[in-house]
């Protein structure tokens, strides 16, 4: 009797072996036919990937500006546009999309094919200081994007009206530190650039100047101009008609190194070292587009902002061309979403 039991494991347990060996070897044949056929249609799929990169572009090219027509971000891609399009043997469209401080159209980009035919070209604010004031933006500035190039730099200028006795930085920080809260600084509104040079100059010198924000940088540049408020800090080309004119006294550019817009004009890093900030333009596909895409867009643009008519054409809006490379402009962008996330802490500047 138990030695008919033993017998009758035995023969239970091969036959469960053998069932198990038979159910193992479908699958793993399934598997192999599965990987075979994938295999197969990456093989097929490959050349018409490989053929569209190489035929890349094969129709238009749309640049989105994520800022209203006529704007600096604005001028600065149609300029551009204008030269790369006959460079690449297209049409280059530009596409105002515009909203939440320029995230409705950094976050179209962000979700566009990954082709190359859609890229964004954008002022710093949208990519370094939106992620800061914003709680949600709708794209992240770092992984939703494959950064092409810096395109072009526009300083911003610390003016003040004629009639203010401070004419250069370091009678400003005297004047200041002997009326701490007592004198203000206009700009475009919370959270924009020229409300956030304000709030470094302060924590750079250790001042107490009065923020009083505007509904834009017209109406900011209109009031110092007038003498309701003193100082304020503008962007080159919408504050150097007024300084030319007379209406309005250059204290300083906010620049690391003098601008050639204005080689006369001393950086405020001059008087302040620990003060400097670029505003720039950037060009960027969404993340996940093909490398010899981002290459040949880099390479023809390259070519493109190195043409003296362009500079020429660039410098009569008031921006320098800065002509950079994937790697910098990411390094940039990493940078900078450090800064500003500290000084918009400091502001305490947020937009919901």
């Amino acid at each position: 009797m138990n030695q008919n039991l033993r017998t009758w494991r035995v023969s239970a347990s091969t036959r469960l072996a053998a069932q198990a060996d038979h159910a193992v070897i479908p699958r793993t044949r399934r598997a192999c036919v599965t990987a075979g056929l994938t295999a197969a249609a990456l093989s097929l799929f490959a050349p018409s990937l490989v053929h569209a990169q190489d035929s890349y572009p094969s129709k238009p090219v749309v640049i989105v500006v994520p800022q209203a027509a006529g704007g600096a971000n604005d001028t600065v891609a149609r300029a551009f546009a204008q030269r790369l399009g006959p460079a690449i043997g297209q049409s280059v469209v530009i596409e105002n999309r515009t909203g939440a401080g320029g995230n409705v159209g950094t976050a179209h980009v962000a979700r566009a094919p990954k082709d190359g035919y859609t890229l964004l070209l954008t002022a710093q604010s949208a990519q370094t200081i939106n992620p800061a004031l914003y709680r949600n933006p709708g794209f992240d500035p770092v992984t939703d994007f494959a950064p092409i190039m810096t395109v072009a730099t526009a300083p911003y200028l610390l003016v003040a009206n004629p009639a203010f006795p401070a004419k250069t930085l370091q009678e400003l920080i005297a004047l200041a530190k002997q009326r701490p809260g007592k004198i203000d600084y206009a700009s475009a509104g919370n959270g924009t650039l020229n409300h956030l040079l304000g709030v470094m100059l302060n924590g750079a010198a250790g001042l107490h100047l009065v923020h009083i924000p505007y509904r834009g940088a017209a109406a900011a540049a209109a009031d110092v101009v007038s003498g309701q408020v003193p100082i304020t800090f503008g962007s080159f080309p919408g504050v150097m008609p007024f300084v030319k004119s007379g209406k309005l006294n250059v204290i300083g550019v906010a620049t690391e190194k003098r601008t050639p817009l204005a080689p006369d004009v001393p950086t405020l890093a001059e008087s302040l070292p620990s003060f400097s900030a670029n505003s720039w333009y950037g060009l960027f596909a969404p993340a996940g587009t093909p490398k010899p895409i981002i290459d040949r867009v880099l390479s023809i643009s390259t070519q493109v902002l190195a043409a003296p008519d362009l500079a020429e054409r660039l410098a009569g809006q008031g921006a320098e061309v800065w002509a950079g490379n994937p790697d910098q402009l990411a390094k940039l962008v990493r940078d900078e979403l450090v800064m500003w996330a500290r000084i918009v802490k400091e502001s305490g500047a947020t937009v919901d």
